[in-house]
């Protein structure tokens, strides 16, 4: 295993990092029942309950990559690479060894006799069939831009794969074994060339992770039973059924934790919620590190002088991104909509991991992190923009949290009291909107980034590499060539250095404007013991480290 290559990997978030909330409730009053429309979730003694507001596109992996598929996708399918609680790094999960065995080949040994939870064998082909298929799905809100340096995956022998990869020293490869891209499928149930209906998979059986899907009601009621035949890294389940239920709205998973109904509550209540509860003698609220990011993402073809607008002119569509840079105030976002649980971001890679920088503070606005007017005003003048410049601004109102309306009304009121702007502001549900963010229906609109693996490559690669997961059309090929580079530095130093260039040299092209950095939100239940673990690593959401005292 290239243990060496990730351990510079560690998450050493600051102090002063915005932090993950954990709201831990009361315990569970023992219903059942649940209805998560009303909110009328019902605990049982025997079994864990979950809810959430987040919500589900997919269960394939070749089709995932939001944070409320993974949720579910973590709990079912096997990685070759996971995340123990508490850590950072890579270990070989169903693996039973992984290392360089060349520099452009990744050598995975599984362990023997594995097999789906439907007794279907595990083996070589079974994780050649995987990624195969990631790439030849190429889903276009799937992870496929993760594996942007696998040349081919090839099967020695029923236990051993080999994956040949297209630049040499990939030191990000083995944390992308464990990231979206990763999940283990069985090849006799999902179909090679498209994605496969969430309905197929579980009456399939198919899966191998530690957990198995035994009722299925899509963003509304999963219920899980622990996998006997589970051989990763987590071992067996602390609890053997949990029940995971989704809620319409925040308002009532903040009463079902108030009055004990649920277990935990895994995304996602408004800050105002959460501050409410921190003096609610009936819950205690945790706060650990996190890594969301939030920002606009602007799609290079169709914004205001976009490359297919009639209009179409380059210099003054970056004068559009400059003087929304110039304008935005994250001070004022992150203080009055989310009562600094989210702090202002500056740059492309989160704080706290090698490499981040403030890349746009000092480009953008008054050279300290506020706004300036002025400044965006010559922007628009000097590139001959007339003014006001109207965006068309999109936001989806739950997927982010319940905050994202206020988060974006605050927005608009910034752009728009410049008199530098006239924005259109509307929002669409997450499954529309998911869809209608890559076919360029959106001019400008809202993302936000829950990281796959903790290093920096996370925060680049997806996004500014060409033919990543924005779709936004950003094309540069020095940054392309500076990804690639980086990636596959050996040096530590030399590395970092790389990736801070590659920042301020998207900072010049301003593909997003990064607005806060955030966390993830939990609520657990105080009879429930691990949920700091399930959080902790690499901030996948697990619930084999749960258990009721």
């Amino acid at each position: 295993m290239a243990s060496a290559t990730t351990r510079r990997r560690v998450w050493a978030i600051t102090a002063g990092l915005a932090a993950t909330t954990l709201l831990l409730a009361a315990c569970s009053n023992g219903k059942s029942g649940a209805n998560a429309t009303t909110g009328s979730t019902g605990g049982s003694s025997t079994a864990l309950t979950i809810g959430t507001t987040d919500k589900i596109t997919t269960i394939d992996p070749a089709g995932e990559y939001d944070n409320g598929s993974f949720a579910v996708i973590n709990q079912v399918f096997p990685f070759l690479m996971n995340t123990p609680y508490g850590s950072p790094d890579v270990k070989p999960d169903i693996a039973q060894s992984a290392s360089f065995t060349s520099p452009t080949e990744y050598t995975v040994k599984l362990k023997p006799n594995l097999k789906f939870a439907n007794g279907d064998p595990l083996t070589a082909t079974s994780v050649k069939f995987s990624f195969d298929r990631v790439l030849k799905i190429n889903d276009q809100n799937g992870p496929s831009s993760l594996l942007f340096n696998l040349d081919s995956t090839e099967v020695k022998d029923p236990t051993t794969v080999v994956f040949h990869l297209k630049s040499p020293n990939d030191q990000t490869f083995p944390q992308v074994l464990s990231s979206p891209a990763g999940p283990i499928v069985d090849e006799k149930v999902f179909s090679p060339t498209a994605l496969t209906p969430d309905a197929d998979i579980v009456k399939a059986n198919a899966f191998a992770g530690p957990y198995v899907i035994t009722s299925y009601t899509l963003n509304e009621l999963i219920s899980y039973k622990a996998n006997p035949d589970y051989q990763g890294i987590y071992g067996a389940p602390k609890t053997a059924n949990v029940n995971v239920q989704y809620y319409a709205d925040s308002s009532n998973l903040k009463l079902d934790v108030q009055q004990g109904n649920i277990d935990v509550a895994f995304r996602s209540l408004s800050a105002t919620d959460v501050d409410s509860l921190r003096s609610d003698s009936k819950v205690q609220v945790v706060d650990g590190p996190g890594g969301e990011i939030r920002y606009i993402v602007f799609n290079f073809d169709t914004q205001p002088y976009g490359a297919k607008t009639p209009q179409a002119d380059p210099a003054k569509a970056l004068a559009v991104r400059q003087a929304v840079a110039d304008v935005v105030d994250r001070k004022a976002i992150a203080d009055q909509v989310y009562k600094g649980t989210y702090t202002p971001l500056y740059s492309y890679v989160a704080q706290g991991l090698t490499g981040a920088t403030e890349s746009l503070k000092g480009l953008y606005g008054d050279g300290k992190g506020g706004p300036d007017k002025d400044k965006a005003t010559k922007a628009l003048s000097d590139a001959g923009v007339t003014t006001p410049v109207t965006l068309n601004l999109q936001y989806t109102p739950a997927h982010y949290g319940p905050s994202s309306a206020d988060e974006y009304a605050l927005v608009k009121d910034q752009l728009e009291s410049s008199g530098l702007f006239k924005v259109n502001l509307q929002s669409t549900e997450w499954q529309q909107y998911s869809k209608d963010r890559t076919s360029d229906v959106y001019p400008e609109y809202q993302l936000g980034w829950f990281p796959d693996y903790s290093d920096a490559d996370n925060y680049l690669t997806p996004f500014f590499l060409q033919g990543g997961f924005l779709k936004n059309h950003y094309d540069n090929p020095t940054v392309d060539q500076l990804i690639q580079q980086q990636a596959t530095t050996t040096d530590a130093s030399a590395r970092t250095a790389l990736i801070q260039k590659i920042q301020d040299t998207v900072a010049q092209d301003l593909s997003t404007v990064p607005l806060l950095q955030g966390a993830q939100v939990a609520v657990v239940g105080k009879n429930v013991q691990g949920a700091k673990d399930t959080l902790d690593a690499s901030f996948k959401f697990r619930y084999g480290a749960l258990s009721k005292s």
